[in-house]
């Protein structure tokens, strides 16, 4: 695992210890940020199942300007902060140990809101349309906002969350993306 492209291509990345995480290979990694970038001009983002980190930083590798990481076991902060340092990130992260649930409220008390939301929970726990509803509701996503959902491919998601459409699905394997945006955003 590895940075895939931007600034810290190459740089080697460590995998959460243990079977709790399921890091995202560099091929879908490539991928997604093909579907959405690929490349940006700033923007925040939120890594909300960051797991090693692997999606948020190569977010910051390829030009966004901070990225909020979330995850609720404490060897994948540890690990996040390892890849953040070995790639000299850390001054454009905030890394937070909490579930995605609680994580999502203080947000919304801090009136947060994200250009690019990554959504990527364990398989065995999918939760990513009362995510998508939640996000959509409390208006964490900004009005021309991406969220990228990482999924097993045998999860159909709703083409429509609310206000939110969407407007990529590809498939990898055992592994899927769903890519939303707004409704009232989408190219005509």
């Amino acid at each position: 695992m590895r940075v895939v492209s931007g600034e810290n291509k190459g740089i080697p990345l460590k995998a959460v210890p243990g079977n709790s995480t399921r890091p995202t290979t560099d091929k879908v990694k490539e991928a997604i940020f093909n579907m959405i970038g690929p490349y940006f001009r700033g923007g925040i983002a939120l890594d909300l199942f960051a797991g090693s980190g692997g999606l948020g930083i190569e977010g910051l590798s390829r030009g966004l300007e901070q990225v909020v990481f979330v995850d609720r076991e404490g060897k994948a902060i540890a690990t996040i902060k390892d890849n953040l340092a070995a790639c000299k990130l850390e001054d454009k992260a905030e890394i937070y140990r909490n579930d995605a649930n609680r994580a999502i409220k203080a947000l919304i008390k801090r009136e947060r809101s994200f250009d690019y939301i990554f959504l990527d929970p364990p398989y065995k726990l999918q939760q990513l349309e009362q995510l998508l509803s939640t996000i959509e509701k409390e208006q964490l996503l900004n009005a021309d906002g991406v969220i990228v959902c990482e999924h097993s491919s045998d999860i159909v998601l709703s083409k429509n969350v609310g206000r939110l459409e969407q407007v990529k699905y590809e498939k990898y394997g055992i592994i899927a993306v769903s890519i939303y945006h707004f409704t009232s955003w989408v190219e005509e």
